[in-house]
């Protein structure tokens, strides 16, 4: 089989599985299924991770720079970003999933964002993007304290 003929097929699958989605769900008419359904508050937390992962990320990179550059102050907060990334990054994707293991994520979120946020503290004054990254955290743990378990 060639790389064609595998994409092709790949396709068609696909498309199969996706009319037989739309069927599925026409036949179903008009019932709602809310399957742990926390309510539309969830948005705010996925907002707040987004954050967290986007001022992160620039927070990461600004310390590795300055890592690269000699300065090893900056390690205890390039490693508190790093998971802080991971972290939020699977908040974000279960706040807007409106998982049932969310309270457990926002539960590890909220000591996670709360070490990143003491950790970016220490270089709040000197660093406009270790400033960035501590006030989303102290966000994101606003958001999940309406959710931890």
């Amino acid at each position: 089989m060639d790389r064609r003929e595998l994409l092709a097929g790949g396709a068609a699958a696909l498309a199969s599985l996706a009319l037989s989605k739309t069927a599925t769900a026409a036949e179903a008419g008009s019932h709602e299924h809310h399957h742990h359904d926390m309510g539309p508050q969830t948005a705010g937390l996925a907002t707040a991770a987004a954050d967290c992962v986007q001022t992160g990320q620039i927070c990461l990179n600004h310390c590795l720079v300055l890592l690269n550059q000699g300065d090893k102050s900056m390690a205890a907060c390039a490693r508190s970003v790093m998971e802080l990334l991971s972290v939020c990054g699977a908040l974000q994707s279960l706040a807007n999933a409106k998982s049932k293991y969310l309270p457990l994520m926002a539960k590890l979120a909220l000591e996670t964002c709360r070490d990143c946020g003491e950790e970016c503290k220490k270089f709040a004054e000197k660093h406009a993007e270790c400033k960035a990254c501590m006030e989303s955290c102290e966000a994101c743990v606003r958001e999940c304290r309406k959710f931890a378990a």
